[in-house]
């Protein structure tokens, strides 16, 4: 704060302000001085992204489709549920990794998300679930999962520092241990994480077989499952207190089987871990068809019975296409529909 003439402790008011109360105008930041408040006018801006579309479920999630200066968007979701509020949030506009199962990985990657923009989800949430300042207990924003589009160790620098200012006790203040990372296995970058955020990781397998995950997981042809299971055995923090989640999802006649089942629960001995049996939730054009209930819950009895708990995600906001695998940017929508019309 010295490049404005101010003592140190300012810096601590105004992040107070901004992360803590949530304020966007220094006007109204009333311990500052009048004139320390006029020359942040001046100079600054505290703003949010621009919403494009805010849709509700019939079941409560929320999806907000988000605009930044350059024209480009993102989407978030709000989960909302008995005991917590989850966060689903992007980590890049569009994604580099061609999941084959996922909407979001159809939409080619077009640039990294900044660290603001990262952490201007999380603010414009709050501001629309009325959570300012920022609550101890109770929270409808109580957790927050990089599940939204993108690959968050692509862009580890801005999720990084995003996250730190997330997890910020005299700011937005929401513990490590409700902010969960999930990565498709950029292998190199797992252990940074987990020592410099210590968050929860969340490993997006979806197959057993190099084979299979070649195929519908392309990342795996650089870091194969061999060295994908290595790092999570290697996590820092790693504990029964402290499990990986490895997000499966199920597809029919694909990877659903019994004998998948039983590899998987091969793959993963030793390590203190859950299954996050995820039903595939379909998109137009997608491939895959959904899972049949009778091969989900077979499914979830062997590896629930081997010792792993392996609950079945409830499908959330498919109504607004706000589902798990579905995001992708309306932008991008609406200009290929355009395109389509004028041929």
């Amino acid at each position: 704060m010295t490049s404005i003439g101010q003592p140190a402790f300012r810096a601590r008011q105004l992040w107070n302000w901004i992360y803590h109360r949530g304020e966007t105008d220094f006007a109204k930041m009333s311990n500052l001085s009048k004139d320390f408040r006029a020359a942040l006018t001046e100079r600054f801006v505290v703003q949010r992204p621009a919403i494009t579309v805010d849709r509700q479920s019939i079941d409560g999630t929320r999806k907000w489709l988000l605009k930044f200066p350059d024209g480009q968007e993102v989407e978030s979701v709000h989960i909302p549920e008995e005991d917590r509020g989850t966060l689903c949030v992007s980590s890049q506009v569009g994604c580099t990794l061609t999941c084959k199962f996922c909407h979001t990985g159809t939409q080619k990657l077009v640039r990294n998300l900044t660290a603001a923009e990262i952490v201007g989800q999380v603010m414009n949430a709050r501001d629309h679930l009325g959570e300012w300042p920022s609550p101890q207990d109770g929270r409808m924003l109580s957790n927050i999962v990089m599940m939204g589009m993108g690959e968050p160790l692509y862009n580890y620098e801005n999720v990084a520092k995003a996250l730190k200012i997330v997890m910020d006790s005299e700011g937005i203040s929401i513990s490590k241990r409700k902010i969960t990372l999930s990565t498709a296995g950029v292998v190199p970058m797992i252990e940074r994480c987990g020592q410099e955020l210590g968050v929860s990781l969340a490993i997006s397998l979806h197959a057993v077989t190099d084979e299979l995950r070649n195929e519908i997981v392309p990342i795996n042809k650089k870091y194969p499952i061999a060295q994908l299971m290595q790092a999570c055995r290697d996590y820092p923090t790693l504990s029964n207190a402290r499990r990986i989640t490895f997000e499966y999802v199920m597809l029919k006649g694909i990877n659903d089987s019994p004998a998948d089942a039983r590899a998987l629960v091969k793959l993963i001995k030793g390590i203190p871990a859950k299954v996050n049996l995820i039903p595939f939730n379909p998109w137009p054009g997608a491939p895959y068809e959904r899972s049949t209930d009778a091969a989900i819950n077979a499914f979830s009895d062997i590896v629930f019975n081997a010792g792993y708990a392996s609950p079945v995600r409830t499908p959330r906001g498919e109504d607004i296409m706000a589902a798990c695998g579905q995001l992708k940017s309306e932008s991008v929508k609406l200009r290929r529909s355009a395109r389509d019309a004028a041929a």
